[in-house]
């Protein structure tokens, strides 16, 4: 597969017609980075910086010849930021992708009374994604427009080109995003099917035909019966993708010496998607153990080595009925895994499985079984996989709360955006817990400009500070008036974000562009600042859906936090999740902690909102800000 180049996943005339992302002044960036790190650090530690951001702003400076680089980089680029974000945010990550990078969508718990409802199931839900991806081949798909602010802006649609497509390289330094080229005469088309940490080639277009879902199932069944026959069993190899990226790399150079493992890995990089049929995990099916089963599949004496961690999507089918969705998060942000999960959810739902009526193909190919050779060393790099998928196992401490006090309907009829209200409510939370405020990433849509991914709303503003501060000192009249305070600095960071003028991107870019013309490394991005700025130990992010299901994910740093929530009309699922290694943090004392912070703040308004009437840009500010139905603001 080649290389996914820009040139070669869309027109560079950009028939969306959406302009380009644009490059923010420099003078507002580092003002902006100076305002967000002036209340995080010492004062000593801001002094400094202060001169060195002066220094890299000054006319004739580096600032300014590196953002004179960046314009004309963004003249002849679709998106200036877009590689270097990629490679940053993900290619370049080392970690090991379960828990550290990859989201999974836990779906409701199925109940299953038989093998055959299992494979029912996942027969119906092949179809779905069969449907799913012929929409996508067919620029079917309704554009996604933007709500809230800019209300009505198309938005850029060409991550769900990469949803079947796409495949993570393991590399040395760097990992690679790979594409099939697309041809016009349509391929024979296969997912992979993983059932007992054996990997089974299932064609689901045969002789340019695609199998109805009785096929699908009589296939299922077969696939079930291939690996129950133990003498036949293969090492977990599977194992292999959850380990770290460059360990993974060096096992993969290993594994692809023998023809055989080069065939396998083939098949399983060329694949639309898996469906991995997990054995029951044993544990009680709470919200929280569904999250920990779907992040890490509970390690290798569970269904840890029934993955490919490599691929975009893994729909996951477990006996017990703890189902969902595995995510490589590179090609593609929360939005493609939304809404490709509530469409899969609504077809099954709403389109009868049709095994009983469909006339089935006279004669089907049995599915393949991948073959390994295991070479000594290859079996050393399964055991050394195995331990670290276990400890990551242990070290996971994870706390989903339904908080069923109020949702975002009472937050609205306060004329607050819930968004910017949760947020507040979060940086509330960690000073309750650690008594400091801590650099956050929230992700923000910047899909309103070729080929946009993400931007960082910085939620740990000076204003969310002085409320925080204030709840514990002041009388409610100044709390009320410094929670405004504080939504309105959070509504207009995120208006910010998403129309291109947040700074992260900008810094990234600056940093990178002064790499790639092998210039020494600017002051300011070797300064201790710089390095707590990007260090987010609060990593949040809203993923509302409308149907019944949640997303989460792992902390970002060894001693942060992750926090998924997903609003509705009268509670909030909030997915907090830690490691156990790290004598700083706890899942559950946060989740705890936050639940007394709602409900202060859910006080403070009914004491006071009747009197206390914010300004009306402030009103309309907080009022309009609204998410995309997609896991980043709009």
């Amino acid at each position: 597969m080649p290389v996914l180049k820009r040139e070669q996943a869309r027109d560079l005339g950009d028939p969306s017609g959406l302009p380009k992302l644009p490059v923010p002044p420099l003078q507002q960036t580092l003002d902006m980075y100076l305002k967000c790190m002036s209340h995080l650090i010492p004062e000593e530690q801001f002094k400094k910086t202060k001169a060195i951001v002066e220094k890299f702003g000054a006319p004739g400076g580096m600032g300014e010849f590196l953002q004179k680089k960046l314009v004309e980089r963004s003249e002849h680029k679709a998106n200036w930021v877009y590689d270097y974000w990629l490679e940053d945010m993900y290619l370049s990550n080392r970690l090991a992708l379960p828990v550290n990078s990859s989201p999974v969508m836990v779906f409701p718990k199925q109940n299953f009374t038989s093998h055959s409802d299992t494979l029912r199931f996942a027969a119906h839900l092949i179809s779905g994604v069969l449907e799913y991806k012929s929409l996508i081949d067919g620029r079917a798909l309704p554009v996604d427009y933007a709500r809230g602010q800019l209300a009505g802006t198309p938005l850029c649609m060409d991550q769900y080109n990469k949803v079947f497509t796409s495949y993570r390289l393991p590399g040395a330094k760097m990992d690679t995003l790979v594409a099939q080229k697309s041809t016009v005469m349509p391929e024979p088309e296969h997912i992979i099917v993983a059932c007992k940490n054996q990997f089974f080639v299932l064609d689901v277009v045969i002789n340019f035909r695609r199998l109805n879902e009785k096929d699908l199932y009589t296939q299922l069944e077969r696939i079930r019966k291939m690996a129950d026959i133990e003498e036949e069993r293969l090492p977990p190899i599977g194992l292999l993708t959850s380990d770290d990226r460059t360990q993974w790399a060096e096992a993969r150079s290993v594994l692809i010496k023998d023809s055989t493992n080069r065939d396998s890995l083939d098949m399983i990089e060329r694949c639309l998607c898996l469906v991995c049929l997990d054995e029951p995990s044993g544990t009680e099916l709470t919200d929280t153990n569904r999250a920990l089963l779907m992040l890490h599949g509970g390690g290798m004496d569970k269904n840890g080595g029934n993955r490919w961690y490599d691929k975009p999507m893994q729909f996951v089918i477990g006996a017990d009925g703890c189902c969902g969705v595995v995510c490589e998060h590179s090609p593609f942000e929360g939005i493609v895994l939304v809404q490709c999960s509530e469409y899969l959810l609504r077809y099954m739902r709403g389109s009868p499985s049709k095994l009983v009526r469909a006339a089935s193909m006279s004669e089907l190919p049995a599915p393949r079984r991948l073959r390994w050779k295991c070479s000594p060393d290859i079996q050393a790099f399964l055991t050394a996989s195995a331990d670290k998928l276990q400890r990551l196992v242990k070290n996971l401490d994870m706390n989903v709360n339904k908080f069923t006090g109020y949702g975002k309907e009472f937050i609205k009829k306060q004329k607050m955006s819930p968004d910017a209200y949760i947020q507040v409510a979060l940086q509330f939370t960690f000073y309750r817990c650690h008594g400091r405020l801590v650099p956050t990433y929230e992700s923000a849509s910047i899909r309103r400009f070729q080929e946009g991914r993400v931007d960082n709303i910085r939620s740990s503003t000076p204003e969310a500070l002085a409320f925080v501060k204030a709840m514990s000192m002041l009388c409610d009249a100044e709390k009320m008036e410094l929670l405004w305070t504080a939504i309105k600095a959070q509504t207009n960071y995120t208006i910010l974000a998403i129309t291109g003028m947040a700074i992260d991107n900008h810094l990234l870019g600056l940093r990178e562009i002064a790499k790639e013309l092998k210039l020494e490394k600017p002051e300011l991005f070797s300064d201790t600042t710089y390095a707590t700025s990007i260090h987010f130990i609060l990593s949040t992010s809203q993923v509302p859906t409308t149907e019944e299901m949640f997303c989460c994910y792992g902390p970002v740093v060894p001693n942060g936090y992750g926090a998924c929530y997903n609003p509705q009309t009268d509670h909030i699922i909030f997915c907090v999740s830690s490691f156990r290694d790290s004598a700083e943090t706890s899942s559950d004392l946060f989740v705890k902690t936050l639940e007394g912070c709602l409900k202060e703040m859910q006080d403070l308004c009914l004491k006071c909102n009747s009197e206390s009437k914010p300004t009306d840009s402030t009103e309309k500010m907080a009022g309009n800000t609204k998410v995309m139905k997609n896991g980043s603001k709009s």
